[in-house]
């Protein structure tokens, strides 16, 4: 589930990169073939919805195309397009001066066991679809946690948030879907 994307084979990648620094649509289109469908279910989870998504997308691909002469061939292109995947969802999100960062829930923290039969049935589509059901501020913290590794003090200095603020809104977060995925498992019986 959530796989990186296969990287192009490093003669291939060559080829194309350069075509797309010399600005050949077709290198272009080639890359955003091979890329766009695994970035698309990493800016579903980062957005509230598919059309926010497909922003993103589209605003990562066109940093990516700018840039991409800055690719040194060091690493997986795979994960550095990744990067920029990740960095557009977050200049989206700062760009909300209006959201509130912190949005208290009253939930109660219920310890909650989750069979492994539930979890195996839970697909992609419904896993993001919870994530993108969480308030912005919670699905930020909680996609950068969760799913790029980020320890609190590096997530703090990517939301410009505090170390506090970070913990406590992935604890709101995994409840916030504790709370939904109860509420999936009293509708699935």
């Amino acid at each position: 589930m959530l796989n990186k994307p296969a990287d192009i084979p490093p003669h291939e990648l060559k080829t194309l990169i350069n075509g797309c620094v010399a600005g050949d649509r077709s290198c272009q289109q080639t890359i955003y073939e091979r890329y766009a469908p695994k970035m698309m279910l990493l800016c579903l989870r980062y957005s509230r919805n598919t059309q926010e998504a497909e922003e993103i997308l589209q605003d990562g691909f066109l940093q990516m195309y700018r840039h991409i002469d800055q690719y040194k061939f060091t690493g997986s292109f795979g994960s550095w397009l990744r990067k920029i995947m990740i960095n557009s969802a977050l200049m989206r999100y700062r760009g909300r001066s209006t959201e509130k960062r912190v949005i208290p829930l009253a939930l109660e923290f219920e310890t909650m066991t989750l069979s492994v039969d539930f979890m195996d049935r839970l697909g992609e589509q419904e896993l993001i679809r919870l994530i993108q059901a969480l308030p912005p501020a919670y699905r930020m913290v909680f996609n950068l946690y969760v799913f790029e590794g980020l320890k609190h003090r590096e997530i703090a200095g990517v939301l410009k948030i505090s170390e506090g603020t970070s913990k406590s809104n992935l604890s709101d977060a995994r409840a916030f879907l504790r709370r939904a995925l109860t509420h999936n498992l009293k509708e699935a019986k």
